[in-house]
């Protein structure tokens, strides 16, 4: 194993957590699966999964490794040191109630949205998000209220590192038309995300805009299109989100 440093980096480092993410995107793996997607000897890999199971960070039941809880310490901290998180919880939390729908809070990290808090309503759909995963930006309603509100050099960065993947038919997939997009969203101070990340999903999404003008977060209520329709998508649960995002504003102001 090598611990070199590559342009700043260390190698042994960066594969740790390019194991941990294998184990993450497998759901589990074997020793020998994993010596099959990197370029490491079958000890050399269990080398790293034995010092990450004795410190927690895998759990290994037969001869499967999977992330271990031990990682989740780690995101609760890193979530609560998001002042926005203890702000904004209490008023996703009564969006979910109040709509039924699912009610997200959303940041940008390293150009991508990263899920702070999800609350479910007595109707909500499951769907394939958790807190703490990491999406795109431009297909998703929370994400492009958040781009809309960021510098276009900022946003020409993000596009130029992560792309403008097509993951419906709906998704938008040119800078050009993100940009349009973008404006759109900007003016009207909402943002809506008809099917494209998810097909049968609709979200409608608010920014959280903090007294220096610079967007914290991004709110939404999310749901089946069966149910956002007409002026409910389209005027009622922006005014509910924009009413939220009011409070979650003058919190963040004179907290």
């Amino acid at each position: 194993m090598s611990t070199t440093r590559n342009n700043g980096t260390v190698k042994t480092a960066r594969t740790t957590f390019q194991i941990l993410e294998e184990l993450k995107r497998k759901n589990g793996a074997t020793v020998t699966e994993l010596t099959e997607e990197f370029d490491l000897s079958n000890s050399s890999i269990h080398n790293y999964l034995s010092t990450l199971e004795e410190d927690g960070y895998v759990i290994k039941n037969g001869t499967e490794y999977k992330v271990g809880l031990r990682l989740l310490d780690l995101g609760g901290f890193a979530r609560r040191n998001r002042h926005i998180y203890d702000i904004a919880k209490s008023e996703v939390t009564a969006l979910a109630e109040s709509t039924g729908e699912m009610a997200n809070l959303v940041v940008e990290e390293k150009g991508k949205g990263v899920y702070l808090h999800r609350a479910h309503g007595n109707k909500a759909v499951r769907t394939d998000s958790y807190v703490g995963q990491r999406v795109h930006l431009h297909n998703t309603a929370l994400g492009k209220t958040i781009l809309a509100h960021l510098p276009e050099e900022r946003v020409d960065e993000i596009i130029e590192h992560h792309g403008l993947p097509r993951t419906t038919p709906n998704t938008i997939t040119t800078r050009d038309a993100l940009l349009e997009e973008l404006e759109t969203v900007r003016e009207a101070g909402v943002s809506f995300d008809d099917e494209a990340r998810v097909q049968g999903l609709r979200c409608v999404a608010v920014p959280i805009i903090n007294n220096n003008d610079r967007v914290e977060g991004a709110i939404s209520v999310s749901g089946p299109t069966s149910r956002l329709q007409n002026e409910y998508f389209t005027r009622e649960l922006p005014e509910e989100l924009k009413s939220a995002a009011n409070v979650i504003e003058l919190n963040i102001t004179y907290m």
